[in-house]
């Protein structure tokens, strides 16, 4: 009888044992909630908005064993290609994520457009330093509002001039180009009307048409964003002047991020801060690479020289001066723009 109480208890004794290793089995692979998120960006699929965010899912997926899953959808398809309403989406909850340009996320709040004001940064560890220290604060600040928490940045980069009509090396050569712009009546609107161009206002996703049926002559951006949107093909000139920098502001809904484990926001908020940051180092190491098969693709580059971009800078000084002023003593101090 004895005997067999002893055996009795050791099989219970192994089985409890295996309930526990079963359970510690089960915390480890369950660690992290099982969730699905959606995340709309503006860009291509070589875009850096899309390249940081696929990076973002890929992290996610390696930290959580694809329990947690950041499904990324490029070119604003979820909201037709229209950037506008793709903001609102991220706004009101119908995607999870998002990542726009904060030119772009300004028209929920002007003063989100502070750090393209021309002329501001002469650097991109300039700027990166900057948001990382003031700037970030100030954007979650403002986002906040909006039920949107801010999560990071990353470069854009600094914003190329290019056209299909003519090279671009002073201010009369600026006179009556038809220049697609980023919202109307932002920053970048009322430069190029300052230089004498005809700014047009567009969404992305209709640049390329509008440029092959003759309706603008050019617009502004980055190198890789150029060559992202192929537009490499479709305009000869390029003007280097480094007149604006701009960046992606990667940010969820307020409420979808709420919705989770305290440890899942962190760990989402840890693996976006590490896609920012690969990221921008990614554009400052390829940066010259990228202007290099621009080139090697037949744009004809001018560069301007220190005294030529001053031209420039001499014609729109009245115009940063109210920029600063429209967007606020705060918003400058935050991006220390004197």
């Amino acid at each position: 009888m004895k005997r067999c109480c002893a055996v009795l208890l050791c099989i219970l004794s192994l089985a409890l044992i295996g309930c526990g290793q079963e359970k510690r089995m089960l915390h480890d692979v369950g660690e992290y909630q099982k969730v699905r998120m959606v995340m709309a960006v503006n860009g291509t699929e070589r875009g850096i908005d899309t390249m940081v965010a696929r990076k973002f899912s890929q992290l996610v997926d390696e930290e959580t064993n694809g329990r947690v899953h950041i499904e990324v959808y490029p070119r604003d398809q979820l909201a037709g290609g229209n950037t506008t309403k793709g903001v609102e989406m991220i706004a009101n909850g119908s995607v999870d994520l998002a990542a726009y340009t904060s030119g772009t996320m300004a028209i929920l709040d002007e003063r989100l457009s502070v750090g393209t004001i021309p002329w501001s940064y002469q650097s991109y560890q300039e700027a990166r330093k900057v948001i990382d220290e003031t700037g970030g604060a100030y954007y979650a600040k403002l986002l906040e509002m909006q039920g949107i928490r801010y999560l990071g940045s990353t470069h854009n980069g600094f914003r190329q001039l290019t056209n299909d009509k003519r090279p671009v090396r002073n201010v009369e050569d600026m006179q009556g180009l038809k220049i697609r712009v980023l919202g109307k009546q932002g920053s970048y609107f009322l430069f190029f009307r300052a230089l004498g161009a005809e700014p047009i206002p567009l969404s992305w996703s209709e640049l390329p048409t509008t440029i092959r049926q003759g309706t603008t002559d050019g617009q502004e951006n980055s190198y890789l964003t150029i060559l992202s949107a192929n537009l490499d093909d479709i305009q000869k000139y390029m003007t280097i002047w480094n007149y604006a920098y701009e960046n992606y502001i990667f940010v969820a809904n307020t409420k979808s991020l709420d919705m989770l484990e305290p440890k899942t926001q962190a760990m989402l908020q840890e693996k976006m801060t590490a896609a920012c940051n690969w990221g921008r180092d990614y554009v400052e190491e390829n940066e010259q690479r990228f202007l290099r098969e621009c080139i090697a693709n037949g744009m004809e580059v001018i560069e301007l020289s220190p005294e030529e971009r001053t031209k420039f800078q001499e014609r729109t000084q009245s115009l940063i001066g109210h920029l600063k002023e429209k967007y606020g003593a705060e918003a400058c101090e935050a991006f220390r723009i004197p």
